[in-house]
C-alpha cells in the first residue's frame, strides 16, 4: 500500500499583508489544498496560478467541487481537472495546471500534474487520499460571502 496523504483545505490569499507584489495586482482569495501540512499553492507558486476552489460565482464553486468529488466529468479534459487556474479570472483559456483524479474504492489518487495548454509534466505527486477525508475537505472549501 502506498503512503496515504492527508488533505485539508484552508482559506488563503494570493498575497500576505506585507507582500509588495500585491500593489496593483488582484489579491485573489481561495481555498488552498494542504497536503500533509504543505500548501500546494506554495509548492506551485512559480506558475503564478491559484487553487480553483473557493472563489468565483457560487455556480462555479459548485462545479469545481463536483469535479473534485467526481460527480461530474470535465467536458474537455475528461478525468483531468483544473486544480490551479489564472488568479485574475480563473478561465482555462489563460492556462492552468491540471491533475488526473481517479477513485479506487475508499481512496482517491491525484497524479500526472500538467501545465496546460502545453501538456508539460510537473514533477509532483502522486498523492493518495482516504475518500472520507478527501470528500469532507473538498466540500468544506466553499466561500459563503
Amino acid at each position: 500500500m502506498k503512503h496515504i496523504n492527508h488533505l485539508t483545505t484552508v482559506r488563503s490569499s494570493r498575497y500576505d499583508c506585507n507582500d509588495p507584489a500585491q500593489e496593483g495586482n488582484k489579491n485573489t482569495e481561495f481555498f488552498d489544498f494542504i497536503i500533509d501540512g504543505q500548501s500546494l499553492y506554495h509548492r506551485l507558486k512559480k506558475y503564478d496560478m491559484v487553487p480553483a476552489l473557493g472563489w468565483g460565482s457560487q455556480v462555479h464553486q459548485k462545479q469545481m467541487q463536483d469535479y473534485f468529488v467526481l460527480n461530474k466529468m470535465h467536458p474537455n479534459l475528461y478525468y483531468r481537472y483544473p486544480i490551479l487556474v489564472c488568479p485574475w479570472c480563473g478561465d482555462e483559456e489563460c492556462g492552468f495546471i491540471s491533475v488526473f483524479i481517479e477513485r479506487h474504492e475508499d481512496y482517491v489518487i491525484w497524479k500526472d500534474f500538467k501545465l496546460e495548454p502545453n501538456n508539460i509534466t510537473i514533477n509532483i505527486g502522486p498523492f493518495f487520499f482516504e475518500w472520507a477525508n478527501y470528500k469532507a475537505s473538498i466540500l468544506n472549501a466553499y466561500r459563503t460571502e
